[in-house]
């Protein structure tokens, strides 16, 4: 392993900020990162090395490759991180747009709705995945919440409770049982944990999460946020009787005053819900 290599692997044990998904993505972006500056030329770098010049030449390759502006985002900020982490944050710049960076795009009228496809679904083997699959559908889980789950300490009957370490920022929060479909996965889910997590006993959740990008890859179940996505669509139209703008809604400019009302009121639960904490971020799922 390169010099650079081994010592931000280090960095990130050493830093364990953030959920262990982030700080799994965190340390797979910075080892892509080390591999790219090596690639540019740069091959007797240190972790402590960084300087602009390294930060400006990655920025100008992600330029010439095709990159949605959320990866490059997600890129500068793990090398904020790490220029941070090492006390030399002035080497990155604090905006992006410093380096042209467009802004991501999160408005949008189309949908990026999926359902589970039941057929592959039934090709997992594993009954913990199987039901952490079918919790993400039902309650529009992220991956990290429906490996974690607890069904003994989530089921309140009338709604499922998050613990803050199975979330993302570690924001616990609740979410109401409406459908028989989520009464049904949750009795599912009871049987196979018991009183443990959806983690069988002798894996940790890394191990777990592996399992799960593993199998779900081996039988072709992808862009599986795309079941947030399908979750919120189906409360908007839930709490307002009409289809959200992603699925040939009214936009808001077409709203009357009470349906702006209730547009608001149904966006702000839907982002409660979901785990986020400004209802602009349901623009992402809903349209605009």
């Amino acid at each position: 392993m390169k010099t650079l290599n081994y010592q931000l692997k280090g960095l990130c044990t050493q830093n364990r900020d953030g959920s262990v998904s982030t700080q799994l993505n965190r340390s797979k972006i910075l080892q892509s990162i080390a591999d790219q500056l090596a690639v540019l030329g740069y091959r007797r770098m240190n972790v402590t090395s960084l300087k602009p010049k390294h930060v400006e030449a990655l920025v100008d390759s992600y330029s010439k490759q095709d990159l949605s502006p959320g990866t490059v985002k997600n890129r500068m900020s793990a090398l904020r991180w790490w220029a941070s982490k090492v006390g030399k944050s002035n080497v990155v710049a604090k905006d992006n747009a410093h380096y042209g960076i467009e802004s991501r795009v999160f408005v949008t009228n189309t949908s990026k709705s999926k359902d589970l496809d039941l057929e592959k679904l039934s090709k997992i083997q594993d009954p913990n995945l199987k039901i952490s699959l079918q919790l993400q559908r039902a309650f529009g889980l992220r991956r990290e919440e429906a490996i974690k789950f607890i069904p003994s300490y989530a089921d309140q009957k009338t709604f499922i409770r998050l613990k803050s370490t199975w979330c993302k920022g570690g924001k616990a929060r609740e979410i109401p049982i409406r459908t028989d479909e989520q009464r049904e996965v949750l009795k599912k889910a009871h049987l196979i944990a018991e009183k443990g997590s959806l983690i069988p006993p002798q894996l940790m959740y890394v191990q777990q999460m592996r399992l799960y990008e593993r199998e779900t890859q081996k039988v072709g179940l992808s862009k599986l946020h795309g079941l947030r996505h399908r979750y919120a669509q189906i409360r908007y139209e839930e709490l307002t009787g009409r289809k959200p703008p992603t699925c040939g809604g009214k936009t808001s400019k077409e709203l009357t005053e009470q349906e702006k009302i209730d547009d608001q009121v149904a966006r702000y639960a839907i982002s409660q819900e979901l785990g986020h904490e400004r209802e602009q971020i349901t623009a992402v799922y809903l349209g605009r």
